[in-house]
């Protein structure tokens, strides 16, 4: 996330995942170790994702705009708890290695783009215009260092106790 702005650091990212689960389906069928290990990256990158706005983006957008209990964080907050459902419900096929989960997939994935252009086409232009240079960076350092721990976690637990269906 290195990039000067908000909305393109963060719209690459969603970029990044939006392949990784491409991948995931494309190979869930041919092979399925690289189609997991291509999931078990989506999963651990968009709950760093998540995580990283929750505690550092979204703070920073309600202080300077003031919109706190009301407005597009608490909008995107609600979309980020329908998106862990709909994650959980794909991550439960890949752990029994059932590759028919394209119903699962397809819910994630519309999830995944209204949300993703909320976030790109208001919230983080918003972000980028309520702030200065120095706070943009300091906002993209702060999560590009957010802690292994506080996102890398399967079926709740430290990612180094699971594997992901072996």
């Amino acid at each position: 996330m290195s990039e000067s702005t908000v909305q393109v650091s963060l719209a690459h990212d969603h970029d990044r995942l939006d392949q990784l689960l491409e991948t995931y389906r494309q190979l869930k069928r041919v092979d399925f170790a690289k189609a997991k290990q291509a999931f078990r990256e989506f999963k651990f990158g968009l709950q760093r994702h998540i995580i990283s706005e929750e505690t550092i983006l979204f703070p920073l957008f309600e202080d300077k705009s003031g919109l706190r209990d009301h407005g597009p964080t608490v909008v995107m907050r609600a979309e980020h708890r329908e998106i862990g459902r709909r994650l959980e419900a794909l991550h439960d096929k890949v752990r029994r290695h059932d590759v028919d989960s394209e119903r699962e997939e397809e819910e994630l994935l519309q999830a995944l783009a209204a949300h993703n252009q909320k976030e790109e086409n208001v919230l983080y232009p918003a972000i980028d215009q309520l702030t200065s240079a120095e706070e943009k960076a300091d906002a993209l350092r702060k999560m590009d260092e957010l802690p292994e721990e506080a996102y890398r976690t399967c079926c709740g637990h430290a990612a180094g106790h699971i594997h992901l269906g072996s």
